[in-house]
């Protein structure tokens, strides 16, 4: 058990526990969540009052709707094979390249979509950990649309992860074994009796559950014989196991014999100690800080070996720990692209970003819902910042607080073509967003009377953005800038350009 935190806090750690654990949130807000107390505050993120379906689904991801488009499409799929019986060899392939044009342009327009669905969820939701935990999961378990080409299979491992949000990590892996996305993403559909799946049994082990060094390639060998004969319906999105497909022999995995099937594999898998440390390592640098130490590591491995593998006890021990609430833990995170986004909405009170812009900022930060890189995740931490990147936090920041107001920055030289091609390839929904989108309501965040004090406006924002106070010479630096745009009257113009200056600082990149 990690040495647990004093019962009493600080706003600064109430506001840190919501950065963390959520995506932040308005003044108003963090004042609301410190008066719970620190005990409970965690209990509320942990059992949210929000009903898992607070969120209806897109018409064509609620299940009875997605099961008769994929029939619909079996059907005609298999009319369109009989149609090109008859015809010549070019014009076969036109008609096959027009039938999966049509196909590739509404998965396009679903993914799309499922994108602006999720992202707006994890702005508006009263169960913030519960989203948090949805995109962990979406990272340990990579998958992405790209190869999978269904966006309705994404979604639906998205609302696998989240029932599974803080519950059993090992339910979860029996069930994303024999999930349809990730059957699709590795290629497990196809891996049958004398043609195992070795590269699936090895992410399994390496990525998903033990870590690299904790198995032996005759563990992984004779685990892909036991994952074969899954195969997918594509006709309704089910998993089904097809014995005829299975290899049923005996198997050897670790050091234990039997005629096992995938199902029993993970359950192997979960006998080895190696299993308990994994996911606590990978918890603790997502929600505290890279480099645990291994004291804190074989603490929480303990915990959560004895919780059976539950992920709610474990969470409520790291968010109750001393160590949470650290010195070297606090505003030393690098914020991912999702968190910067969400964050800053919140922080900045905007009910809804522009989808399309969103979509498009994803892209320029390097973080894109539903199209992770490959079957390890993203990479975190420093990696999230370098020249080009950090030039697009700016720039994403300059949008968001500033809008489309008529005095918002022109591009800089060189960034016009960039710029165009960039519509070009978002297509006009961009255009319309950057042209329309009003921007924040300055009038609520920073009231004409605050504006009249320079000193006091400042320091009004920056317990908004950073929740804890800054240096003198931080401070400074934006009480001077209030102090060079002040004029008869501070406008809206000039708190947007003052809240750019806070939100494209250094020290704003940080969670």
């Amino acid at each position: 058990m990690l040495p647990a935190a004093p019962d009493d806090w600080t706003i600064p750690e109430a506001a840190h526990l919501l950065r963390r654990a959520g995506f932040g949130g308005s003044p108003d807000e963090i004042g609301v969540f410190h008066a719970l107390g620190r005990k409970k505050a965690v209990e509320a993120l942990l059992a949210p009052a929000e009903a898992l379906d607070a969120f209806p689904l897109p018409e064509w991801a609620s299940p009875e709707v997605a099961a008769a488009e994929m029939r619909e499409y079996a059907m005609a799929n298999r009319e369109m094979r009989r149609a090109t019986e008859g015809m010549s060899p070019e014009e076969a392939a036109k008609a096959r390249r027009e039938f999966n044009r049509k196909r590739q342009q509404t998965a396009r327009q679903h993914g799309i979509e499922a994108q602006g669905w999720w992202f707006r969820r994890m702005q508006k939701t009263k169960a913030p950990l519960r989203e948090k935990m949805v995109l962990f999961w979406h990272d340990h378990f990579a998958t992405s649309v790209q190869k999978v080409r269904q966006p309705v299979l994404l979604v639906m491992q998205n609302e696998l992860f989240r029932r599974h949000a803080t519950g059993s990590f090992k339910d979860l892996t029996h069930e994303i074994v024999k999930n349809p996305a990730m059957m699709l993403y590795l290629d497990t559909q196809n891996s049958k009796k004398g043609k195992p799946n070795e590269n699936f049994a090895r992410e399994v082990m390496e990525l998903f559950t033990l870590g690299e060094g904790n198995y032996t390639e005759p563990d992984i060998k004779e685990a892909a014989r036991a994952f074969t004969g899954y195969q997918l319906n594509r006709q309704n999105g089910t998993v089904v196991h097809n014995k005829r497909q299975a290899d049923n022999g005996e198997k050897t995995i670790f050091s234990k014999t039997g005629r096992f099937d995938g199902d029993d594999v993970v359950d192997l898998i979960f006998e080895q100690s190696a299993a308990s440390r994994l996911i606590p390592r990978k918890l603790w640098e997502y929600f505290v800080a890279e480099n645990p130490s291994e004291e804190g590591v074989d603490a929480l491995a303990k915990s959560f070996r004895e919780a059976d593998f539950k992920v709610e006890p474990l969470l409520r021990e790291i968010f109750l720990s001393k160590s949470f609430y650290s010195e070297k833990a606090m505003h030393d995170q690098i914020k991912c692209p999702i968190q910067y986004l969400v964050q800053m909405s919140k922080e900045l009170e905007i009910p809804e970003l522009p989808t399309a812009y969103v979509l498009n900022a994803q892209q320029q930060l390097g973080q894109v819902l539903f199209a992770p890189p490959n079957v390890a995740g993203w990479d975190w931490g420093k990696a999230w910042i370098n020249t080009n990147t950090l030039l697009s936090r700016y720039n994403v920041a300059g949008f968001v607080t500033k809008g489309a107001q008529e005095s918002a920055d022109p591009p800089a030289k060189g960034d016009e073509m960039m710029a165009d091609e960039r519509q070009k390839r978002l297509g006009n929904a961009v255009k319309r967003a950057e042209r329309n989108w009003p921007g924040p309501d300055y009038e609520r965040i920073a009231p004409r009377e605050l504006r009249e004090d320079p000193e006091k406006l400042v320091g009004s924002l920056i317990n908004r953005f950073f929740q804890t106070p800054l240096s003198d010479k931080e401070r400074g630096v934006f009480v001077e800038y209030a102090k060079s745009k002040g004029g008869a009257i501070f406008t809206n113009k000039e708190t947007s350009e003052l809240c750019h200056l806070m939100l494209s600082t250094p020290r704003y990149q940080l969670a």
